[in-house]
């Protein structure tokens, strides 16, 4: 069983002391300020902190502790922390709950309540994390069509599982190529409309002048060309989801047209008077920055509020690890089939340049790569060169974990040497590690000047 570590940030060693003793139960560890105690959190990871909102330099007010708590729960959000302060000190008590914490404890300390509250954090903590443990096994690498196993994707699994069976009007953001529409598809197929029309339009891919007729439709006469009544894409989504791709370049004009649709639910065809009712679920997507659009006056903030109900971010796929080469094996197989070479294969040099290439145009660009490389390709085995993948990689040594190891730490070194100043005593803190381990790895790394 995982030890149960409880810190006790306390600036009175005396009652520190008293506390260890009484609460023997749990693995204690003890901090006397604000700095040790997220040494402390970083090094030893307890599932609960008992935090006292006096510490110096501050001990009589709760400026400090309250700082704790809102590092202690940026470093560590799972950390369950439960606060002491004073008989008189109750409402400081409700503002660490608004913030964060668990739960409180008043002093002077009644050791067997105080036990009980924490006994009741742990297995809170347990449940929690056996809950995600469970979620983590059981999700699996594809949703309703996306491809993809890394924590950046799972997350999003959970989010789009969560906004799914709702009405509630969703934007999706993220760069050319990482999947919107997809992800738009998962919402649909995820909700109750599943049974309804899938109905997209790409705002950037219709110039102005038709945009609107392709949106709200349009009666016979209502311009030249117009030989018979046409019913526009809202319509035709009826009972089921509208996706408005690219909806950052929907022109000014019809952001109006669009905001009072989203309103009223009714729509009127051009060269129409009718106000025709439609029950739609909306979702749109866009890679350009709509809070720098409505900056720029480019963006109506009222309907922007009105479509971003739910935000989603679609990560690029050089922040998935792992999921470019799970990715080029589920479309390897499904494009050698479509181009009639069911047996072509990735030469292991590919698939360490597909692990290592940063993706600019995300999965897009793999799709578009792969292509190529089963058509052009004249042999069974797409290799590197097959893809055209500028990397200098070294397939032998890129899954070498005492490299990775390195570099991971010569990394944490700079960032935390940055953060101190150069300070060795605030560094070591910062990383949870002695002193005396902080010069072997200066050392080591040569970063001892």
């Amino acid at each position: 069983m995982t030890a149960r570590r409880l810190l006790i940030v306390e600036d009175d060693q005396a009652l520190r002391r008293q506390l260890r003793w009484s609460l023997d139960a749990f693995t204690v560890l003890e901090a006397g300020n604000r700095e040790l105690a997220l040494a402390a959190v970083r090094a030893e990871a307890p599932q609960v902190l008992l935090l006292d909102l006096g510490l110096p330099p501050d001990a009589g007010g709760v400026s400090q502790g309250l700082a704790t708590l809102d590092e202690v729960l940026a470093i560590a959000p799972a950390t369950k922390v439960v606060v002491m302060t004073g008989q008189e000190g109750r409402e400081h008590a409700l503002r660490a709950i608004a913030a964060g914490a668990h739960d409180f404890h008043n002093k002077p300390v009644d050791p067997d309540q105080l036990a009980l509250l924490l006994e009741r954090a742990f297995y809170v903590s347990e449940l929690e994390a056996e809950n995600a443990r469970l979620l983590a096994r059981a999700t699996p690498d594809h949703f309703f069509g996306m491809i993809g196993d890394s924590p950046a994707m799972l997350r999003l699994y959970r989010a789009l599982e969560r906004a799914g069976p709702t009405d509630i009007s969703v934007t999706l953001v993220g760069e050319s190529g990482t999947g919107k529409e997809l992800a738009a598809q998962a919402l649909h197929a995820a909700s109750g409309r599943r049974e309804q029309r899938f109905v997209a339009i790409n705002c950037a891919a219709i110039p102005p002048t038709l945009l609107e007729a392709e949106l709200f439709g349009y009666e016979r006469g209502a311009f030249t060309g117009a030989y018979r009544q046409t019913p526009g894409k809202i319509e035709r989504a009826q009972g089921g989801t509208l996706f408005l791709d690219e909806i950052g370049d929907l022109p000014l004009d019809l952001q109006g047209k669009l905001l009072r649709f989203l309103q009223e639910r009714v729509v009127e065809r051009l060269g129409g008077r009718q106000e025709i009712a439609v029950d739609v679920r909306v979702i749109s997507a866009t890679h350009r920055n709509l809070a720098e659009q409505i900056q720029a006056g480019l963006f109506r903030e009222d309907l922007y509020y009105r479509l971003a109900e739910i935000t989603l971010e679609m990560p690029p796929l050089r922040d998935r690890a792992g999921d470019a080469v799970l990715l080029a094996r589920h479309l390897l197989a499904r494009f050698g089939d479509e181009l009639g070479k069911k047996s072509i294969a990735l030469a292991p040099d590919a698939l360490t340049a597909i692990d290592a290439y940063q993706w600019p145009g995300n999965v897009r660009e793999l799709q578009n790569r792969l292509k190529r490389a089963i058509i052009m390709c004249e042999t069974k085995r797409i290799g590197r060169a097959d893809l055209d993948l500028a990397v200098e990689v070294d397939a032998d040594t890129i899954l070498n974990l005492r490299q990775v190891r390195e570099r991971a730490e010569i990394g944490a070194l700079r960032s935390a040497l940055a953060r101190a100043a150069g300070n060795v005593s605030k560094t070591a803190r910062l990383l949870g590690i002695s002193r005396p381990t902080l010069y072997d790895l200066l050392r080591s790394h040569g970063l001892r000047d």
